[in-house]
């Protein structure tokens, strides 16, 4: 009982940290969804999503956040494949350079990118030198993934990094001394083993891709709308409305909700099959 007790206490700071700022907010979110203006239930929040350009916004979004975590992918797995497989002072001297984006403030990152993208800007610079003329990428869809793909690279290389370090190498000689190619070694052993910190890896780049809205202002200069701008226009912006900005903020969490489901569930399959 004694043991019980304490054990309930320890996990007494964790319960009042979710209570604040995990379950109120739902519930605010919840209550300005299905409520109006004067306070009364109300649906005219979701149907109002069927009417003007919403649906596009949320494809957009959807689409360049995909395209971005993609990106990440492919740049971060053979990343992490090779980081994992040098010696433990390279791997360290590896991952604090990779870290080292997250120390910087996110302001400071994304202004420093308008610097290079911008029409004067460096990478413009470059080209002028050898007569290759001015290239525009700032207020394009690309700047916005480009600033999400080094925003939010580190999120996918790490997770995956640290499943692949944990992979015995006794295993891959195993597989190579039973007769299997490098592809099959891959496909059969490297492959099923790192698919957790795949999994983990894709939605801690597709979650903050699919709503950011600094980055896409920024970057993008206002020239379209992606559903974080829009959620913060409603919040912060002329034409306040707390009440659809958090129907927007549900219909969000539903669709990611529902692709980590989606992800998740790829995972196990993959998983269960593995080593098979």
């Amino acid at each position: 009982m004694k043991r019980g007790i304490l054990q309930r206490a320890a996990a007494a700071p964790h319960v009042v940290w979710s209570a604040l700022f995990i379950i109120a907010p739902l519930i605010f979110v919840l209550y300005y969804t299905f409520t109006g203006q004067d306070g009364s239930f109300s649906l005219d929040n979701i149907t109002r999503l069927g009417k003007g350009n919403y649906l596009m916004i949320f494809v957009n979004s959807l689409c360049m956040a995909l395209i971005a975590t993609v990106i990440c992918f492919v740049i971060a797995y053979p990343a992490a494949y090779i980081f994992s497989r040098m010696k433990k002072k390279s791997q360290k001297l590896c991952i604090l350079l990779i870290m080292l984006p997250l120390w910087m403030n996110f302001l400071i990152t994304t202004y420093s990118w308008m610097t290079i993208l911008e029409d004067t800007g460096v990478i413009n610079t470059l080209l002028g030198l050898v007569g290759l003329g001015p290239v525009h990428m700032i207020n394009t869809p690309g700047a916005v993934i480009t600033g999400m793909v080094f925003c939010f690279l580190p999120y996918m290389i790490l997770p995956i990094y640290s499943v692949m370090a944990g992979i015995d190498p006794k295993l891959l000689e195993a597989a190579a001394d039973l007769g299997c190619s490098p592809v099959q070694i891959f496909m059969k052993v490297v492959w099923p083993l790192s698919v957790g910190g795949v999994i983990s890896g894709v939605t801690m780049v597709f979650v903050p891709s699919v709503s950011t809205f600094y980055i896409s202002q920024k970057l993008g200069g206002g020239t379209f709308q992606l559903i974080g701008d829009t959620i913060e226009s409603y919040f912060t912006g002329t034409a306040v409305n707390y009440h659809f900005g958090a129907a927007l903020s549900l219909i969000l969490m539903v669709l990611i909700l529902i692709s980590m489901a989606v992800m998740n569930r790829f995972g196990d399959d993959e998983q269960g099959g593995a080593l098979i």
